[in-house]
C-alpha cells in the first residue's frame, strides 16, 4: 500500500468532485464507496481512497492505494494530486512535463 498527501486551496467537496471526474478517466475506476469527506474508487488497476479535510485556508488531501509505489495507479494518483491548485488563485493543471 502507498499513501500520498497534498495541500490544496480547493474545498473538500470540490476535491472529491474532481476525483470523481478525473480518476475514472485516468485509471478506468469507478466510485465504489462515498462518505462526507472521502471517496473510494475501484477498478482493474486496484483501489484508491481519497480523503479531504479542511484545515484553515487549505484542504489536506490524502490518497491511499492498495498497490506498490511502482504501479500505474500510484503514478496516476500522483498526477491527479499535482493537478490540484496549491494556492488560492492557482489554476492547477498538468505539470510542465506532461501533455495538457
Amino acid at each position: 500500500m502507498a499513501g500520498y498527501q497534498r495541500k490544496t486551496a480547493l474545498p473538500p467537496a470540490e476535491v472529491l468532485e474532481r476525483a470523481g471526474e478525473l480518476l475514472p478517466e485516468m485509471l478506468g475506476v469507478s466510485r465504489s464507496k462515498e462518505g462526507g469527506h472521502s471517496a473510494t474508487f475501484t477498478g482493474q488497476e486496484g483501489t484508491v481512497t481519497v480523503t479531504a479535510h479542511r484545515h484553515g485556508p487549505y484542504t489536506d488531501v490524502v490518497a491511499q492505494t492498495d498497490r506498490l509505489r511502482t504501479s500505474r495507479m500510484d503514478y496516476e494518483i500522483q498526477r491527479f494530486l499535482n493537478r490540484l491548485p496549491y494556492e488560492p488563485g492557482d489554476s492547477g493543471g498538468p505539470g510542465s512535463g506532461e501533455p495538457g
